[in-house]
């Protein structure tokens, strides 16, 4: 697993206020319930995706408790068939394992292979948890400060589509 400190660096250098709060590991949302009301924050899912010919690869970021339909995102992205992408893709692009992808992760894409896409209602919550590649440590800032300092330093554009969570 890629060490976190160059995620914590570029956020130092940035001037990004942020939290930071070690934890046992968590696997499921359910398990974020305490670190949530810790931080006063909620944690948005993280998705690694990828097209049926795997040439398309996607981190969807998605409101924590709403439902994802692959159908839905497949459609809003122009894309026939969106699957999960496995682990070991997950370890080669990035350096992380499932449950500690997040858009914080992107700094390790150095080709600009992942398109960012996330569901518009994120915009909604003013502060987001997220893990900074450990799913045994979350860090918690600003929104703003993500979607207007962070991801631009990287490079990246996210594309912003509405996800009902409906069939």
């Amino acid at each position: 697993m890629r060490d976190n400190r160059p995620i914590l660096e570029m956020l130092d250098r940035l001037g990004v206020g942020y939290t930071l709060v070690c934890h046992e590991d968590v696997h499921t949302m359910e398990d974020l319930a305490p670190i949530e009301a810790q931080l006063g924050a909620r944690f948005f899912r993280n998705l690694f995706l990828t097209n049926r010919q795997k040439t398309m690869l996607y981190l969807l970021l998605i409101v924590g408790d709403k439902p994802f339909r692959t159908a839905e995102v497949s459609k809003a992205l122009g894309v026939a068939r969106l699957s999960f992408g496995s682990a070991e893709l997950l370890e080669e692009k990035l350096g992380v394992h499932p449950g500690a992808v997040n858009p914080l992760s992107l700094l390790f894409d150095t080709e600009r292979e992942i398109r960012l896409v996330c569901d518009r209602d994120i915009l909604q919550q003013t502060r987001v948890c997220m893990h900074p590649g450990s799913n045994g440590m979350s860090v918690v800032m600003d929104t703003k400060d993500l979607f207007e300092r962070i991801l631009p330093h990287l490079g990246v554009t996210p594309t912003w589509i509405g996800i009902t969570g409906e069939a």
